[in-house]
């Protein structure tokens, strides 16, 4: 079965997300979508296991497609990734009016800027769209489908805004939480470690999968802040244990991976010197090492970070991933996604090592 993925702002990192979930299962790229090729269906509500993909679609055969609404009026867009999409929407209003329906096909007019530069069609609000389609080109043929999973993307913002406790300039977005946890290869069921939890937004979007998790924070008012939350959740006290501790140190249970986002430094209003970033990267980099090779007696599976990628004058800069490996001996499963908006001085790489 064939599915086509329309993906968020970072394509490379939802790739990778599709890819960890899935396997190598994408078949043809354009822009930012994906066409996977899958042996068994792909489940309801998939769309909001995943933290980069916005909707999905399944491939049908355009010559027997038919509309199975019930009404006789049709508010509709067409995703368009084809040189042949007008022939396909043409095509399409011929056999509406033939059936006698009362049709309106809308243009998807929003647009979105990609993390490796460019723009690309963005439906804003589905309020008034009663059907989604699209017309996806690979190398050899013409693909045609219907959008049957959309995103929720007003439940995950209700959830990350009516929490209790937020700290708005330190804190992963709820999104990007998801799309770490499943490069982690995680099982419903298994254990997490979050050894630099804060609030806990890692440990909630886990809990939400059925982990099991173990948040661990030095900073007590943070650890206070996770206890507010995960109780706000209504998430049962025995899927979940939080400690006062530092990494570096802190002893935990078996688990089978770690997600994490560190501290990536003071928020910065203008691009730091050479030696700010080189010291602030060294020791980002120093305590990666210490507080992994603590964890790693305990927990076999992958250990996914973010890690700071600051804006200077010469390009961005990142920490070095070969080091960390190496002081870990751990091997890179993913050497580094960027993931940052444009006037952003501190960003974010993601790594997994395992």
């Amino acid at each position: 079965m064939k599915y086509l993925f329309i993906l968020g702002r970072n394509p490379e990192l939802s790739k990778a997300e599709i890819k960890a979930l899935l396997g190598n299962v994408i078949i043809a790229e354009r822009e930012n979508a994906v066409l996977v090729e899958v042996g068994e269906p792909i489940e309801g509500g998939f769309v909001d296991r995943l933290g980069g993909t916005v909707v999905i679609g399944i491939v049908v055969d355009f010559d027997r497609f038919v509309y199975e609404g019930e009404s006789n009026k049709l508010t509709y867009v067409v995703w368009d990734y084809s040189a042949r999409t007008s022939e396909f929407e043409d095509e399409l209003k011929k056999r509406f009016r033939a059936d006698k329906m009362k049709v309106t096909q809308k243009k998807i007019s929003g647009l979105i800027d990609l993390q490796g530069g460019g723009e690309v069609s963005n439906l804003s609000s589905r309020k008034l769209i009663d059907e989604e389609y699209f017309v996806f080109d690979s190398k050899d043929r013409t693909y045609f489908g219907v959008i049957v999973q959309r995103s929720s993307h007003e439940d995950l913002e209700a959830r990350d805004m009516n929490k209790p406790v937020r700290r708005e300039e330190l804190s992963i977005s709820p999104r990007l939480a998801k799309i770490m946890i499943n490069l982690s290869g995680v099982q419903e069921g298994q254990k997490l470690v979050d050894p630099f939890c804060g609030i806990g937004v890692i440990l909630s979007e886990a809990l939400i999968q059925d982990l099991k998790v173990i948040g661990i924070d030095k900073d007590k008012s943070a650890i206070d802040g996770a206890v507010q939350n995960l109780k706000w959740f209504n998430f049962s006290e025995d899927d979940y244990v939080l400690v006062n501790e530092d990494s570096r140190r802190a002893r935990i249970n078996r688990a089978n991976v770690v997600v994490t986002e560190p501290n990536l430094g003071k928020i910065l209003k203008k691009m730091p010197t050479s030696a700010q970033t080189k010291k602030t990267l060294d020791e980002f980099e120093n305590l990666i090492v210490k507080v992994f090779n603590n964890l790693k007696k305990k927990v076999k599976g992958r250990f996914v970070f973010s890690a700071p990628l600051f804006k200077t004058i010469d390009g961005r800069k990142g920490c070095s991933i070969v080091r960390i490996a190496s002081k870990t001996e751990m091997k890179i499963v993913i050497d580094g996604i960027p993931e940052f908006r444009k006037d952003q001085i501190v960003g974010r790489e993601i790594f997994v090592l395992e």
